[in-house]
């Protein structure tokens, strides 16, 4: 009995070690907006990031149910499902943002960013009017990074959490918190990495 019970927690410790190198590897090649780290506190950052092109639909709804309703026509685009052309990179992370600064209207908005080759050599029209290309400009922000499932309580528990840090920096805020997802939905929660950004003023 003891050896079959030692047998098992092997077992579990092979597939644990397995999943975090799978987590590993994905992350690191899958790739990510540059940014220049200004400031570091704990799980806190600031960061300057330069201007981003960004596939974006709105959506209605909570947010959770938005950014899965989100995701299939921003899936489409990227993968050439509804248009010519070649397929774009998957990138991370997506993002999510409340229309109006205000997440209790259920307005919303999913983005994925494009990669840095495919903006340059011309990213090809939507097949959709559902999904618009923007570029955001470059901006300051702040950040808070956390892992675990990111339900309701916890991104209001974090998002709480960087704007004291914020407002203890004495820098304001100038946007809606952007949500940012860096893992598929299998991904277990400890391993997963997730953010909330405030752009915040530069003068």
């Amino acid at each position: 009995m003891l050896k079959t019970l030692l047998i098992i927690v092997a077992l579990l410790v092979v597939l644990a070690a397995g999943a975090l190198l799978v987590f590993v590897y994905v992350v690191q090649n899958v790739e990510q907006p540059e940014y220049v780290l200004v400031e570091q506190d704990g799980d806190f950052e600031v960061r300057d990031y330069p201007a981003l092109t960004v596939a974006m639909v709105r959506r209605t709804g909570e947010r959770r149910e938005s950014l899965s309703a989100g995701f299939g026509p921003l899936a489409r685009y990227i993968f050439a499902k509804e248009r010519d052309g070649e397929k774009i990179a998957m990138t991370a992370p997506v993002i999510q943002q409340p229309e109006a600064g205000d997440a209790d209207t259920g307005d919303w908005t999913v983005g994925f960013i494009m990669p840095r080759a495919a903006v340059q050599a011309g990213l090809p029209e939507p097949g959709s009017a559902d999904v618009r290309l923007t570029e955001l400009p470059p901006r300051r922000v702040a950040a808070v990074r956390f892992s675990g499932r990111t339900t309701d309580e916890r991104t209001d528990a974090q998002r709480a959490r960087l704007e004291d840090w914020v407002r203890a920096r004495g820098l304001r805020i100038v946007s809606a918190p952007v949500y940012a997802y860096y893992n598929d939905p299998f991904t277990p929660g400890p391993l997963r990495r997730n953010e909330i950004l405030f752009d915040v003023a530069t003068d």
